[in-house]
This record gives structure tokens, sequence and C-alpha cells, in this order.
């Protein structure tokens, strides 16, 4: 075999590999061996076809399997072994040889094009000094959660008097039949809906229109469809709900006590105080460590002397951009980004992936200088809890891990990478800061450290007729590290069987 570095630019680097005739021939010959006992001809008996008639037969499919199931990989593997090239990514092959030759006696010519692992010193984790901001859970916090628990608890009942009319916070019992240009449409009807005045649970006008209904009235509710609306044949749309109201109810007191913790399955109301406390010092606490950890990645973030793979940030940005353009078609870009031009996105955003790239580079040497490693059991118990998601299919999903190895690289990739933050926060000399709650979970620091807000995803489709609300977008977007993926053979990623869908519900219906 002879192999020939045909170019090294950067971290980029190009082979010629030739695989002599012989060589190939050899292989070929011992390949047409093995499998002859199991040939099957017609005119043969069985196992006794002439080895030279099932290469000129067989011989071009057979060579072909043996290129891309043995030796091509194999090639590859001692090529970069001996060279001592830790790739960054996969190989790209390109045949320079005519396969159709192969079998008559021409050598095999191809050539490897990838990306090697850049050389760097990571930081030492035990001169790092990182703030962990960390905040009490305070009574006026549990007081409004109780508040608020009481409030979604409430019962309603009906007003007395037969002309009694609903106002902000009565519940109107309607049934209802949506129709656009006069036409009944799929999803847009109920029967018994409630619809509480002032919740903001269905589409806008929606519930402002009842105000000052009555038992037994017939009304006529003209809404439009909010343009950024999922259902894309209503967005923007107007529509009209013939409804009739079936019962107006006022919502009945409801007192903070141990009546409102038993209603909840709870023993009494200290208990109930208790659960809710507990919960806030679960919520502080993994915010305080998202904070120490996105601290944590400024800090790591300090040397950008070294070379990046450009395939790996070439395919960390074409995941944000993904996401970015989703944001641009939907209308769901931060207002900061709203004016800007894709040339000025697309810049922003691959700075944010070079980011990604690097740190998740530095994390996985200080991971494998410190011996971090993901057992099988916590894969196990990931890929379990990704099953759990789609009822009724959990041994199709867990069948799907177990047959794609990459599908596999990609549930250890966050499992190692928090392995590895906690191995560094251990390390590293850590200071709590205490501040409110309201600062625990603001974004100011991150206007200071100069990060950066992801694009909004589109919200999760709703039923017809309700609202879509707002959300906070996720975790910054360069603050997390794009994990270092093993190189594996590349198979095609089959994605999970999908959840099934749930129930058929009303257009307005609360989901």
């Amino acid at each position: 075999m002879q192999v020939t570095e045909k170019a090294a630019e950067g971290l980029s680097r190009t082979f010629e590999i030739v695989i002599p005739s012989k060589d190939l021939q050899a292989r070929l010959d011992a390949k047409i061996k093995e499998i002859r006992p199991q040939v099957r001809l017609k005119g043969f008996r069985p196992g006794k076809v002439p080895a030279a008639h099932i290469k000129k037969v067989f011989g071009e499919s057979i060579l072909g399997d043996l290129l891309n199931d043995e030796l091509l990989p194999q090639t590859i593997d001692s090529t970069l072994k001996e060279r001592s090239i830790e790739p960054a990514s996969q190989p790209r092959v390109e045949i320079k040889s005519d396969p159709k030759e192969l079998v008559s006696g021409a050598d095999f010519a191809f050539q490897i094009e990838l990306d090697i692992m850049p050389s760097f010193e990571a930081p030492d984790p035990k001169k790092l000094t990182i703030t962990r901001p960390v905040a009490e859970v305070e009574e006026a916090q549990i007081d409004e959660a109780l508040a608020e628990l009481a409030k979604e608890s409430r019962a309603f009942e009906e007003k007395k008097g037969k002309n009694a009319k609903a106002e902000d916070g009565d519940a109107v019992v309607v049934d209802f039949v949506g129709k656009l240009d006069g036409e009944v449409f799929e999803g847009g009807s109920a029967e018994d809906a409630r619809v509480v005045i002032g919740d903001g649970a269905f589409i806008p006008g929606f519930e402002e229109q009842l105000k000052g209904a009555k038992k037994g009235d017939q009304i006529e509710l003209k809404v439009t469809f909010p343009e950024e609306y999922q259902a894309q044949n209503l967005a923007g749309r107007d529509a009209v709900f013939e409804t009739t109201v079936k019962a107006v109810e006022a919502p009945a007191e409801s007192k903070i006590d141990d009546e409102l913790a038993k209603r909840l399955g709870l023993e009494s109301l200290e208990s109930l105080k208790d659960a809710l406390k507990q919960r806030f010092v679960r919520e502080h606490s993994a915010q305080s460590r998202m904070r120490a950890k996105r601290a944590l990645l400024d800090a790591l973030d300090i040397d950008k002397g070294f070379d990046l793979p450009a395939t790996m940030v070439n395919a960390e940005f074409e995941n944000i951009w993904r996401e970015v353009s989703h944001a641009i078609e939907h209308g769901h870009l931060d207002d900061e980004d709203k004016d800007k031009s894709e040339d000025e996105l697309k810049a922003e955003y691959r700075t944010i992936a070079e980011r990604r790239v690097r740190l998740g580079l530095v994390l996985a040497k200080i991971g494998q200088g410190s011996g971090v490693e993901v057992t099988q059991e916590e894969i196990a118990r990931a890929i379990n809890q990704e099953a759990q998601r789609y009822p009724g299919q959990e041994q199709q999903v867990v069948e799907f891990y177990t047959k794609n190895p990459n599908a596999v690289a990609q549930v250890r990739a966050p499992i190692y990478e928090e392995k590895v933050v906690d191995y560094v926060l251990e390390l590293a000399e850590v200071k709590d800061e205490t501040v409110s709650r309201e600062a625990l979970f603001s974004d100011e620091d991150d206007i200071l450290s100069g990060t950066k807000k992801p694009a909004k995803k589109a919200p999760a489709k709703k039923a017809v007729g309700k609202k879509a609300p707002a959300k906070k977008a996720a975790a910054k977007a360069e603050s997390k590290p794009a994990a270092k993926k093993t190189p594996a053979k590349k198979t095609e990623a089959k994605k999970p069987a999908a959840k099934k869908a749930p129930a058929k519900k009303t257009a307005a219906k609360k989901k």
C-alpha cells in the first residue's frame, strides 16, 4: 500500500492511497474461497462452482462489498494510526479508479480528506475562580405561590338570577361552532367549554366578547387569528364562532388553608408550604449551577489562539442557522436581530458556532486528562428517559438507539459535558454570592459578558382558538459547547417512531 500526503493546510489533510492490484486480487481470491461452499448456480453441483466462474460472474459485486465493508475502513484506520492522526471529522472519500477495471487487474486508488484535531493546552481547573450566584427562598415567594395555587384550584358556582351577567374572572360555559367564510372548519367546535374571562387562554377577542353574556344567549364571536398562529390555514384569518351560553359561573372563595392542601394531595397547609419551599430550593440550585457553568465556560474560553476544525464549525453553524432560519420564517427573531441583514446574522452566529466548538474541544481535552467517562448505565438511563417520551413505543425507541451508534453518541455527549463541568467546578475556586431571586434568574450578566440569545423558537402547536403564549428563549446559544463526536462508521440515522398523537381536542379547549 502506498500513501502520499497531497495537501496539508491548517487542520485540513489530504492523502492519496493506492492498493496494488496483487494485494487486491489476493483479498478477492480469499473472499471467493470463503463464500464458494455457499454459492449455488444452475449447471453446477452445490459448492462446486469454479472460483474463476464466480469471479467472472460476481467478481465486481464481491469486490465492491469487500472495498466498502473491509478494505476502505481498514486502510483509512491504519493510515491515521500510523501517523498518530486524531481525526476531527469523518474522512471524505473520493474513488480515483474505475471499479470495472479492478477485477481485471488495475490498482485501487482513492483519496481521503479530513480535518485533524488541533493541538493546544487546556486551562488548569485549579487556577480558575468562578462566582456562583445563590438566592435564599423567601416567605413572600411561597405566599405568592400559595395564592396562585388557590386561584388555579378555585371552584366556580353558577350565578343566581335569570339575568346574571358575565364579568371579568367569571367562567362562562358555552357550546360553539367556528366558521371561516361561512364554512365550519375542523377542530373549531366544542361543547360545554368553560371560558374564564381574563385568563387569556383563548385568542384575542374571544373572552372579551363574552362580557355581559347571560345564560341562554346566542352570540356570534368575531375574532381574527394571530398572524403567527401555528395552524397556517388559520393564521391571520377572520373567523366567527356561533356561541350558545349555557351557564355563567362566579369564582367561589378559595382559602389558603389545610383544605387547599388536601385538594392538592397533601396532609396540611404546612406540608404544602414545605413542598413549595423544596421545589424552589431545587429551582434555585439548578439555576445557580447553570449560572456557574456559564461563568466557567467564559473562563475556559480565553485561549482563542488555536485553529478550529472547519468541518466541526460548519456543522455547528448549520445546526444554529437552521434554527435561526426557522425563526426568521415564522417571525420569532429577537428584537435585537430583526433589523440586521442576513449576512450580519450569519457572521454573528458563526462566531457563536466557533465558540461552541472551541469550548467543546477544551472540555473534551480536560475530560480526557482527568479520566472522566460516561458509563453504560448512564447512557442506558438517558435512553430509557428518552423512550418514556414516546408512550407505547418505548421498545422501538430503545431498538433505534441499539442499532445506531451515532444516535448513542448524541446521547452520550451532553452527559459527558456535564460530568466534565462538575469535575472542573470541584477543582476550581467557586465563590458564592448571595443575590435576589430576580437577579438569579435575570440575564443582565449576559450583556456584560458579551453573550447572545439564540433565535426564539416558534411555540408548540396549540389547539385552535387558543392563544400562542410568548415563550422566553432557552439557554444562550454560545453557552452550549459543541460536544466532540467520536468518529464512527457513518450510518444514516433514522428518527425514532413519532409520538402517538394525543386525543383530538376541540378548537378552544385548553390543551
